[in-house]
């Protein structure tokens, strides 16, 4: 007997209900990109003009683009802040190490039920045991437990074994797999996957799509300062197509969200076009070329599509986004920094930052190498330098008190009660457990390349070639302390790298020739080659 009309619209208007909850009920999966040494003029939608980035563009374009997005100017510093939503004020260590106290967005999600994968750079130290420890279920890593060669015949750590590769196999190319694969087996969901890429950090190598990819050599330590990195922006971008390639195929796409940032500036000295003027990359410093960075997500059906914020946010806020997104609690006790972004990746108003602030040391320690605060124009320092940032991105010329219109005067004021408002001693835990950052493979601790590959200098010279030499050091270690590239020192910044405090200020008073309270290059190079 054929159902009658009446009863097949009855069955399904009882069973309407069931599939709505069921899609109430599902929880977004999460993909969140974190792009190593990618500075804001790598990518074409936000200004670039060096690169090719057609993915991210096409992201950006049928997404939410943000144009102030800033973090900090180093590798751990930025992934300590984006996984805890914690400034390093109150809890980084040292650079290469997360605290085993803290909670990372992979410890939430993991509670909320999610599967959790980390794929592609750890540099956080804790062992094999580390990425469970902060929540994450599976892993593919770089410089979990040691540090090779992450490109051409790289060596990774995968679920607590070592693999090392000899067939010019292509390293970014195997996590990026590992990652396909988790999204795969994982389909049914939740997942969330945190894919902190390999790319784009120096040595600028050939990619699997360079011409000389099986025959190039490194260039670290080559005078040439591009080498093949356009092409590991092109590669960087091929692979995360993949990703979204993979969403798709799988009929994924509508039910996952996508965040992606970079980590840092791009790497120190790197030549860019950026919206008509030549730019370089400012990897290690704390000027907007070392802390801005592209960001951009996008969610079909959720997200906004074609959207551009100017609203400020930074790695703090993307733990409490990705939480609101996913109904995951975040626990009261961590009183976490970060502010959710949802609202603006929705299209809406939300509650948008009036500044910003950083507390910068890859050292860790008691007291900061930058400490600043800045909205998207004005930018103060603890020292007193006070710039406007939107004309001064290179942060050369402070602004004199005397000079400032209204405008500057109300910005200087609202950043003056910022840093006041974050003034006062860091947890004796975290200072203890300080470690003198010695730089990256192939850089310094200020992010310059390291010459000859990184390779320990020559013996020392004599005669007029050691004190040639000795002259170069000293302008070195005089750019080193330079924090805000002026060309000159304050106390403020002389005492920061001072190994011997009391001692110190006497020096500054007595070399400063003009009393002006600020050291010139040549005042410095005067102080005599003892100067620490």
């Amino acid at each position: 007997m054929k159902p009658t009309r009446f009863a097949v619209v009855l069955a399904l208007l009882l069973l309407t209900p069931l599939v709505t909850l069921h899609a109430a009920e599902r929880k977004p999966n999460v993909v969140l990109i974190l792009i190593d040494d990618f500075g804001y003029e790598c990518v074409t939608a936000d200004g670039g003009e060096s690169y090719r980035t057609p993915v991210m563009d096409k992201l950006a374009a049928t997404g939410v683009r943000f144009e102030q997005c800033h973090v900090q100017p180093l590798c751990t510093p930025t992934r300590v802040q984006l996984m805890t939503g914690l400034g390093n004020k109150r809890n980084y260590t040292h650079f290469g190490h997360l605290d085993p106290s803290q909670k990372t967005f992979g410890n939430l999600l993991k509670a909320a039920g999610y599967a959790t994968c980390i794929a592609g750079k750890w540099q956080l130290s804790n062992g094999f045991e580390g990425p469970a420890h902060f929540g994450f279920d599976e892993y593919c890593l770089w410089q979990l437990v040691r540090r090779p060669g992450r490109y051409k015949n790289p060596g990774l750590e995968i679920n607590g074994k070592q693999f090392d590769y000899s067939k010019n196999e292509y390293g970014p190319d195997i996590v990026n797999a590992y990652a396909l694969d988790f999204i795969t087996r994982k389909k049914d969901g939740p997942f969330f996957l945190y894919y902190p890429m390999m790319l784009t950090h120096a040595p600028y190598d050939a990619t699997p799509d360079s011409p000389d990819y099986l025959d190039a050599k490194s260039l670290k330590g080559k005078k040439d300062k591009t080498g093949h990195f356009p092409d590991m922006v092109a590669y960087t971008d091929k692979l995360i197509g993949k990703v979204v390639a993979k969403l798709e195929e799988l009929h994924l796409r509508e039910n996952t969200l996508i965040l992606i940032l970079g980590d840092n500036g791009t790497g120190r000295g790197t030549p860019s076009k950026f919206k008509g003027r030549d730019v370089l990359g400012g990897k290690g410093t704390s000027t907007m070329w070392g802390t801005h960075v592209p960001a951009l997500g996008n969610w079909p059906g959720h997200f906004a599509s074609g959207k551009v914020y100017q609203d400020l946010i930074d790695a703090t806020d993307f733990l409490p986004t990705i939480c609101e997104a996913t109904a995951t609690p975040v626990p009261a006790e961590l009183n976490i920094d970060g502010r959710s972004f949802l609202p603006q990746l929705r299209g809406e108003k939300g509650s948008s930052r009036d500044w910003l602030y950083a507390w910068y040391n890859p050292n860790g320690g008691a007291t900061a190498k930058a400490e600043f605060a800045h909205d998207a124009q004005f930018k103060l320092y603890t020292t007193g330098r006070f710039y406007n940032v939107e004309k001064d991105d290179n942060e050369k010329s402070p602004l004199a008190d005397a000079a400032l219109d209204a405008p500057a005067q109300a910005a200087k004021a609202k950043l003056q009660a910022v840093l006041k408002q974050h003034d006062g001693p860091r947890d004796e835990f975290f200072v203890k457990q300080t470690e003198n950052f010695k730089g990256e493979t192939g850089e310094d601790a200020e992010g310059n390349k390291k010459a000859k590959g990184g390779k320990q200098a020559a013996p020392a010279a004599t005669g007029a070639v050691a004190a040639a030499q000795a002259g170069q050091d000293r302008v070195a270690r005089f750019n080193g302390r330079d924090l805000n590239h002026d060309g000159k020192l304050s106390l403020e910044e002389f005492l920061a790298t001072a190994a011997n405090k009391q001692t110190a200020k006497p020096r500054f008073e007595q070399a400063d020739a003009d009393k002006d309270g600020f050291l010139t290059r040549e005042e410095f190079m005067n102080m005599g080659a003892k100067t620490k």
